[in-house]
């Protein structure tokens, strides 16, 4: 993933920050609890899209 592009990169929900997953691809908000997928290099932004943390996962 882009340096540069995770600078920029924020929740499409809540504008907040973004923390980088790489193990899983993921972008995780947080503040909202969701996981963003990176797919082919492509972080999927969409809410409806998202996977909901559970309760006891935990937030990095």
């Amino acid at each position: 993933m882009d340096a540069k592009l995770l600078e920029i990169l924020v929740c499409p929900v809540c504008k907040g920050p973004l923390t980088y997953v790489k193990s899983q691809q993921e972008l995780i908000c947080k503040a909202d609890r969701l996981a963003f997928a990176i797919k082919d290099g492509i972080p999927v932004m969409l809410q409806v899209e998202a996977r909901e943390l559970d309760a006891l996962e935990e937030v990095q």
